[in-house]
């Protein structure tokens, strides 16, 4: 377990903070002027996107307005925004550790970066742009979309790493089969960088193919100060988290109890280091588990959790067995003749859950395919699914994160 003695100054400093700039905040979660030991600190309310939710946009800003230079809004596309006012010390330390994600990478300041997400109220270019300026790497601020245009600057200006949104690689490498664009022989692509979505190692392996990069899970969300909040390392064996600045715990998510290393569960990030929206004991919903506390193979000393797995909220629930699309993803991605675009589909039949899985077909398929898929699948799952094997392009494509579930049900 970890060293809850080590983190205990910086937490009450978290507290004084909240109780000196904010009394609203500091009264409604009823939090006590210091926190004495572990169990103490164990008994703080949790706080959660619908409490910040509702105090929207700054009830639970701890900086004077004149000391805030930015906000950044969670990418959610419905219900109120939570919004995240940013101080010069914020965006500082937003810099910091986006820096340290780009050196466990192997990026240095003679690469060039293309940062593919959007710049405005989504935190990513901007956490992308901040680390790359202070590491000292030329930058190519291209922002989503424009994919041909992408394609056209790797080549011609020779981008050497390339950060995205994890769905986004998968929609440049279908423009450039198309266009029979070989990334290992025209362009100098050597790192991704990819995030603010689960995604897994079998998709890993595609896009690594692909582009012939070696590609690094970032994590991190605007609640807590933009992405950056860890990253894995050339280990590829867990993400590292900057422990200094964010202090994790995993909890069961029905009891709130906190489990030891090694479970898996929601994880729980309490910010060390942040001013705007300083935040204790966020439920984050994101599922995983602490892998380890010690010296890794690259040198790094810091927390280690397992790749993010999805969130409480994705988990699906059909015919009794409980599972997370990620899963259905590793298993798709084990068939070459399968592209990367796929659709569960939930629907009721006769008051019943059922699934449809729209795939889409890479190429020519064996005849045999079909029946290769179900059967993996029933192992997986424990009941029939239905499958249905689309042409190339027959499903939607849209903007930002790669919509995987629709959900018919009533």
């Amino acid at each position: 377990m970890h060293n809850y003695d080590v983190y205990a100054e910086k937490i009450n400093k978290v507290l004084h903070r909240i109780k000196t700039r904010n009394t609203f905040y500091f009264e409604s979660m009823k939090y006590p002027s210091e926190v004495k030991s572990y169990e103490d600190f164990t008994r703080l309310q949790f706080m959660t996107k619908d409490i910040l939710r509702n105090g929207y946009p700054f009830s639970y800003m701890c900086a004077d307005s004149a000391d805030v230079m930015r906000f950044h809004m969670s990418s959610g596309t419905t219900g109120t925004p939570v919004i995240n006012p940013m101080t010069r010390a914020d965006i500082d330390q937003w810099s910091d550790i986006s820096e340290r994600c780009f050196k466990s990478s192997g990026v240095t300041r003679d690469d060039i970066v293309q940062i593919t997400p959007s710049f405005g109220l989504f935190n990513g270019g901007f956490g992308f742009h901040y680390g790359a300026e202070k590491l000292g790497a030329m930058i190519v601020p291209i922002g989503a979309g424009r994919t041909m245009l992408q394609l056209k600057f790797m080549e011609d200006i020779g981008t050497t790493c390339l950060c995205a949104i994890a769905s986004y690689p998968l929609r440049l490498m279908e423009l450039a089969a198309d266009s029979n664009f070989d990334f290992r022989a025209r362009t100098k692509l050597r790192v991704g960088i990819f995030g603010a979505e689960v995604w897994t190692d079998a998709m890993r392996k595609r896009i690594e193919r692909t582009m012939g990069i070696d590609s690094f899970d970032i994590i991190g969300m605007t609640e807590t100060g933009g992405v950056g909040m860890g990253i894995d390392c050339k280990e590829h064996s867990g993400i590292h988290v900057w422990d200094d600045h964010y202090f994790v715990e995993i909890i069961n998510p029905e009891t709130g109890e906190v489990l030891p290393d090694g479970e898996e569960g929601e994880m729980v990030v309490t910010t060390l280091t942040r001013e705007g929206l300083p935040l204790l004991r966020y439920r984050t919903r994101d599922v995983t588990k602490v892998l380890s506390r010690g010296k890794c193979g690259c040198g790094l000393t810091t927390l280690k959790i397992a790749r993010l797995k999805g969130r409480n909220d994705d988990m699906l629930k059909i015919k009794g067995v409980n599972f997370y699309p990620s899963q259905i993803e590793s298993l798709l991605m084990e068939f070459p003749e399968l592209s990367t675009e796929y659709r569960i589909i939930l629907e009721e039949t006769k008051g019943k859950g059922d699934i449809t899985l729209k795939i889409e077909k890479a190429e020519a398929v064996s005849k045999d395919l079909k029946d290769r898929i179900l059967t993996t699948l029933y192992d997986f799952l424990g009941f029939h699914v239905n499958l249905e094997l689309v042409e190339k392009g027959s499903i939607e494509r849209k903007e930002g994160k790669a919509q995987r579930v629709e959900d018919r049900r009533k």
